[in-house]
């Protein structure tokens, strides 16, 4: 599979040709939330040709983006982690997220919601001239999916699964079984008062104000 070279002395073009490749961005954007097996991302990547990915970690590596460590214990195997300048990537990847957000439009048959991509939106969307000073914790459950947001001081750290201390708020959302519960659907809901709520429920509105979905154009 060849790639894709510009020719241009161009910022831009040379990320196009480091990223650009179909898949890369979104294996990017499930190693920012966690460091993963390659089994893992074959099954976060819902799609992802087997060939496809293999293509692109080695692509990666070889640009320095991503690199294989030795899981800590008591794990045994391979992962695959971003590098510092992966990990640079972070900044560009959430203006995008943002963007795409406005251009959702309604949820696609097939379309599914991953648990990166959720922690991914809650990165996104963060308004942090809101939590100046705030030290807060969230548990938001969706159908199969727990996902975190924890605030010190004002600073925000999210990641998948149970928050590493209790929560001062569990957010459940509720779905039917031909609904996607995506970012937007659950943050919806709760507007709506239609989630359960265990803890300090004030920090209800606390966490919308924090974490705005831009609106759809």
């Amino acid at each position: 599979m060849k790639r894709r070279d510009f020719g241009q002395y161009c910022g831009l073009a040379r990320a196009l040709e480091l990223v650009g490749e179909r898949w890369a961005l979104l294996i990017v954007r499930n190693l920012i939330v966690r460091p993963r097996r390659y089994t893992e991302l074959q099954t976060s990547l819902a799609g992802i040709p087997t060939n496809v990915l293999a293509t692109r970690l080695k692509e990666l590596e070889q640009a320095g983006i991503v690199e294989r460590q030795v899981a800590p214990a008591p794990a045994r195997g391979v992962v695959y982690t971003l590098t510092e300048v992966g990990r640079s990537l972070e900044p560009a990847l959430l203006s995008l997220a943002r963007w795409g957000a406005t251009q959702l439009g309604e949820p696609q048959r097939g379309d599914v919601v991953t648990p990166e991509g959720l922690v991914l939106n809650l990165r996104a969307v963060f308004q942090p001239d809101q939590a100046a000073g705030l030290t807060a914790s969230w548990e938001i459950h969706g159908p199969d999916v727990t996902v975190h947001a924890v605030l010190v001081d004002g600073h925000l750290a999210t990641g998948v699964g149970p928050a590493p201390v209790p929560p001062d708020l569990t957010i459940t959302a509720t779905f039917a079984d031909d609904e996607l519960a995506s970012y937007r659907a659950i943050m919806t809901l709760a507007r709506d008062g239609a989630v359960e709520l265990t803890g300090r429920r004030e920090l209800l509105g606390t966490f919308l104000r924090l974490f705005t979905v831009p609106r759809a154009a």
